[in-house]
């Protein structure tokens, strides 16, 4: 068995809406059905007896080695805690080779969960060990060192359910929120609208003191210390007990709390200056220790947060306690779970003998042993949710002390007896504000309901009824992508919306091109949704990005479909029928959002199938009004566009919008036809987004295909009296549209200037000078720059057998470059004659074409 060209699909692609590592596995021999391997499934589930009923047992002869792959890469990311259920392996069209594709929730788990598998089935196919234990931890590891934590996943968990698309933009906590214009980010619990200077105060422990004392927010009194000595002075003039704590410090780092005698003071300086050079000293406030939530102008959450502790049984030691708590699931090392495990530290041995213990003392049944004395969830400590209990006036006291800083989301510290009293009536205070506080005490506390944290936190950013979407159209299909794109950019405009574009000849924002080359994949439309100057996105979508990894975005408004040729890219990635290559295509149409339409062309059954697989609504647009698929939707009084008297027809039951063709410069008063149908399809697109007429209209009208607008597609220019046409067409139906647009262009002679995508299979590229030899009289062929694995001459070979049996063909000349091949068919051209140029290097070819023109 061997596996290659391992790729992450990281969004909705040919498979499924889920993630996914696609894999090619070409199995030999026996491992084409494992029925013929003796003893290898028995050898597979003893290695991993959890593979359960995923290999069905009763029908191995259909099973393969790739399915045993499959299901190991599933099972073991199940086993290990990631949420996963779906994998599928197909077989290709070559013997023996499969694709295996298994959903990940984290790409790295993932493709190791896919290493570890192979190894596994090689292990079980040899007879030798696996370490199946060792594995589990090692995913379970990884998995949790990579994944989101519980705060900043609770906050994307409430952003998906309300519809909000995110991004992570770093493997650790750093994620966006919504696209383009409409976009907000969070790291942890900050977001877009926390303030720097406020998170600069809250680090500031005597600066924040003084402010919400100014403010009337009762505070412990306290000051900052030189050194040690300058401690044990300041805990004399405040007055023991007291707290030492870092001034800058978070998650309970080096302070100690409640120190009554000198020697404490003395040691905990020493303790907080490792961690931090700035040292204060402040009034210990006898009560419990409390932490509340404030988000926006609201008091979200409250928790009582106690320190570690241990209970004795009279029959263990300390330390043998603390790792019985310790092997509680829900602690972990770090923060990826709801509890932290304890820290069986000097600070904890301290804090052990002042209580007469050490860590081989067995404590009495019921004996409460305290291992350190902040209560933080970092250091192993526990909280009990008290967000029903706190009094009015302690909560606005709480929102004030957020306010006073400048803070949108703050945890505030209090220490006081109970919450069902105001601060001043029990002699508490506020000790502390936390920018970025931990949730994790909220969202599962060790005791207590969780709180709804997360969906407030996304309700402060986005307002109620904002999924932070900007509108996002998707255009696939054979040929008239790349029109029909700017076209909808051109819409987009008239309503005043900044347009961020992908397509084969680049990326562009406002009309600026920012990147070059083909950036029809999913790469661009991420970089375009990531832009926050993008208004609404128009995507055009190649068949290659989204087998290689699947579609840049989660739904779109609009799906487009312009149509399936027959030449498009066929024979390449296991793609070899046309209805294979619809399944890629309709992949936009699959993920139209549920209030969304897919537009779709009636007069190809290939496009018109795909209705069935959209989720929203369809407007079905053809050209033959009496279309039968656009007739019997019309007749259901569903959306239809057509063409009717030289007008582009918009109809809705009895309801009908006409826009006449003579309006729209790009189909030359309706001879275009292929134009007209890229008209029609934007048009479609407006009406869906529901845009005015009267801006549709603005747009189509000042709409130009020259090369500036649209370099490559159809560019129309005149030289020494000839027409010039200009196209990037390389496939029979972009042939066949050029012909019988062209049909309808007078001129004393033809002439064609072509060459052909290497790329592509033998029949397609011969039937394109099949069909120019019935429309022109004269063929220049030349060499792409890029022959695309074809020998030199070969691709020039094949379109002279097209030219074998050309009716109007009267002379063929083959050219070595491209233009060199414009210059000869240029210098041919008298007064009224035609010259279509199909062009290889756009930009290059039309600067060429252009200087040509300026020289003449």
């Amino acid at each position: 068995m061997d596996v290659s060209r391992i790729r992450a699909l990281r969004g909705p692609n040919l498979w499924s809406r889920h993630t996914a590592i696609q894999a090619i596995v070409t199995c030999e021999g026996g491992e084409c059905a494992i029925a013929n391997l003796p003893g290898f499934e028995g050898r597979l589930r003893e290695r991993f007896p959890e593979l359960g009923d995923l290999i069905p047992s009763d029908h191995l002869d259909t099973v393969s080695m790739a399915h045993a792959l499959e299901f190991a890469a599933l099972g073991l990311q199940a086993q290990a805690g990631c949420p996963v259920t779906f994998s599928r392996t197909a077989q290709t069209v070559d013997q023996g080779v499969y694709q295996v594709v298994v959903e990940y929730t984290e790409e790295d788990v993932g493709r190791l969960a896919f290493e570890r598998a192979e190894q596994l089935c090689l292990a079980a196919l040899n007879d030798t060990p696996f370490d199946l234990d060792a594995t589990l931890k090692e995913l379970r590891d990884l998995d949790e060192d990579i994944r989101l934590g519980p705060s900043t996943g609770a906050i994307v968990s409430a952003a998906v359910a309300r519809g909000i698309p995110y991004r992570r933009l770093t493997q650790g906590s750093l994620v966006q929120f919504g696209w383009g214009s409409k976009q907000k980010r969070i790291q942890a619990a900050e977001t877009s609208f926390t303030s720097a200077i406020a998170e600069s105060i809250a680090q500031d422990k005597e600066l924040t003191k003084k402010l919400l004392h100014a403010a009337g927010v009762a505070v412990p009194y306290g000051r900052p210390v030189e050194d040690e000595d300058d401690a044990w002075v300041a805990a004399q003039e405040v007055g023991l007990p007291v707290v030492v704590k870092p001034q800058d410090g978070n998650q309970g780092k080096g302070i100690s709390v409640n120190l009554t005698t000198e020697a404490q003071v003395r040691h905990a300086y020493r303790v907080a200056i490792e961690f931090r050079d700035d040292i204060m000293v402040e009034k210990f406030l006898p009560g419990h220790d409390w932490r509340m939530l404030v988000i926006g102008d609201k008091l979200i959450a409250a928790a009582r947060r106690d320190p570690p502790l241990v209970i004795g049984d009279g029959t263990h030691t300390v330390r043998e306690l603390v790792n019985i708590v310790n092997s509680d699931p829900r602690r972990s090392d770090g923060h990826a779970t709801s509890l932290t495990k304890i820290r069986f530290d000097e600070i904890a041995l301290t804090r052990l003998a002042e209580q007469g213990f050490d860590a081989d003392s067995v404590p009495g049944r019921g004996v409460r042993v305290v291992l350190r004395n902040n209560a933080n969830l970092s250091t192993g400590g526990t909280a009990t949710d008290v967000t029903d209990d706190v009094h009015p006036e302690l909560a606005a006291a709480a929102v004030a002390a957020a306010q006073t800083v400048g803070l949108d989301i703050a945890g505030i510290d209090v220490v006081c007896d109970t919450m069902h009293k105001p601060l001043e009536e029990q002699g508490g205070g506020i000790v502390e504000v936390n920018a970025a506080p931990g949730l994790r005490m909220h969202l599962d506390p060790s005791f207590g309901k969780g709180r709804a944290v997360g969906e407030a936190i996304v309700g402060m950013m986005f307002p109620d009824g904002d999924n932070a979407r900007i509108p996002v159209v998707a255009i696939a299909g054979t040929n008239g992508k790349t029109t029909t794109s700017r076209l909808i950019g051109r819409i987009f405009e008239s309503q005043g919306l900044r347009v961020g574009m992908t397509s084969t000849d680049g990326i562009y924002v406002e009309g600026k091109r920012i990147d070059t080359g083909d950036c029809s994949g999913p790469r661009s439309a991420r970089n375009v949704l990531l832009h926050p100057d993008v208004d609404a996105a128009v995507f055009e979508t190649a068949r290659g990005g989204v087998l290689r990894e699947g579609l840049g975005f989660d739904m779109c408004d609009v799906a487009v479909i312009t149509n399936i040729g027959i030449g498009d890219h066929l024979g390449l990635n296991y793609i070899t029928t046309v209805d294979e290559l619809a399944v890629v295509k309709r992949v936009i149409v699959e993920n139209v959002a549920p209030t969304g339409t897919a537009v779709l062309n009636a007069a190809d059954p290939v496009v018109a199938a795909m209705a069935h697989h959209c989720h929203g609504e369809i407007i079905f647009f053809a050209r033959d009004r009496a279309n039968p698929v656009l007739a019997t939707h019309r007749a259901q009084g569903r959306r239809v566009v057509y063409v009717e008297r030289d007008a582009i027809v918009c109809g809705e039951g009895r309801k009908k919008h006409s826009i006449p063709l003579a309006k729209i410069p790009l189909t030359r008063n309706g001879t275009i036809g292929f134009q007209v149908e890229n008209a029609m399809a934007a048009t479609a697109t407006g009406w869906a987004l529901g845009y005015s007429w009267e801006s549709i209209e603005k747009a189509l009208a000042g709409f130009v295909s020259d090369a500036a607008t649209a370099p490559g597609r159809f560019n129309v220019f005149d030289y020494k009296g000839a027409t010039l046409i200009a196209d990037y067409g390389h496939n029979p139906d972009a042939i066949q549209a050029l012909v019988s647009a062209i049909d309808n262009m007078p001129a004393k002679r033809r002439s064609v200037v072509i060459s052909g995508a290497g790329d592509r299979r033998d029949d397609d590229i011969r039937q394109q000078t099949e069909i120019l030899g019935d429309a022109f009289d004269d063929v220049i062929l030349y060499q792409d720059a890029c022959q695309r694995g074809r020998e030199d001459g070969e691709v020039i070979g094949l379109l002279r057998e097209g030219l074998a049996n050309a009716s109007r063909t009267k002379h063929i000349e083959a050219i070595t470059g491209e233009f060199v091949a414009i210059d000869t068919g240029l210098a041919r051209l008298q007064p009224g004659d035609l010259c279509l140029i199909l062009i290889d290097q756009v930009e290059e070819a039309l600067a060429h074409i252009a200087k040509r023109i300026a020289e003449a």
